[in-house]
């Protein structure tokens, strides 16, 4: 089976930068993969996407080395189980509370006896390649997301989930449940002080911990911080925020001040 070089590299505690894809489009998606990042993410909770549009960026995303991840819609089992079937080496859930709700993730990624993963992977065994049935257990990576008042206060148990791969911070809702205001990046000291207790809690239990940025100062802050795996943005991000500063510049203006989205 075809090695999901990203999970390899968390767990060898290296560090990797990838990119979020929130727009339903194939040759963003392809572009986007080409340029060198270690994965992307298609977001199928906040993004324009469904699984109609999932089905045609996997594979291009597939004619790269980068590792194609989705964030799905919920901790359902039945949308887990889709996006791997389509041929996603990983999983980012949303919103884990608990232990109870990280085993639920962990379980719909893993085939019996270690989960309850139906087998159908249609798609997923023609790019993983020969061996998939044997390996997949191993080489699908399963991310919590800790982004709750709940979350934070159970980190621990969810990092000693048996089988969870990682952990990702969404530090816009990490923000609401601290009472926060929402920003695309945190500025506060608490909120980095939380940031700092979950990387560390992860850490401690060797496990990946990966956290989202809307700018490459705060890119290169978490991986300075030892986060293994850092969004630079999302192509939706990248490409107004250029837009705008070029159209700024030609009218010799300031760029036009934007409500944050999250992106």
């Amino acid at each position: 089976m075809r090695t999901n070089k990203a999970l390899a590299a968390w767990r060898d505690d290296q560090q990797t930068i990838g990119c979020w894809l929130s727009l339903a489009n194939t040759y963003s998606a392809e572009a986007i993969s080409n340029i060198g990042f270690d994965w992307v993410c298609v977001d199928m909770q906040h993004g324009l996407i469904d699984y109609t549009d999932l089905r045609t960026m996997l594979p291009a995303i597939s004619t790269t080395d980068t590792t194609p991840l989705v964030r799905v819609p919920w901790n359902e089992p039945y949308e887990i189980m889709k996006a791997l079937d389509a041929g996603a080496y990983g999983v980012i859930v949303p919103m884990i509370n608990n232990r109870a709700e990280a085993e639920k993730a962990v379980h719909a990624c893993r085939y019996p006896p270690l989960g309850n993963r139906s087998f159908g992977p249609i798609r997923a065994a023609l790019y993983g390649g020969k061996g998939y049935a044997q390996e997949a257990n191993n080489e699908i990576a399963c991310i919590a997301m800790i982004e709750t008042k709940e979350g934070t206060d159970k980190v621990e148990e969810i990092v000693t989930t048996p089988g969870l791969n990682g952990i990702y911070i969404g530090p816009a809702d990490l923000a609401l449940s601290m009472g926060l205001p929402v920003r695309g990046d945190q500025p506060e000291a608490e909120h980095l002080e939380m940031v700092t207790h979950i990387l560390a809690t992860a850490k401690k239990h060797g496990i990946a911990a990966g956290i989202h940025t809307s700018s490459l100062p705060y890119t290169q802050k978490y991986l300075e911080l030892g986060f293994n795996f850092v969004t630079l943005g999302s192509e939706a991000g990248h490409m107004t925020a250029h837009a705008a500063a070029e159209l700024a510049a030609a009218r010799g203006t300031q760029t036009k001040e934007r409500e944050s989205t999250g992106y």
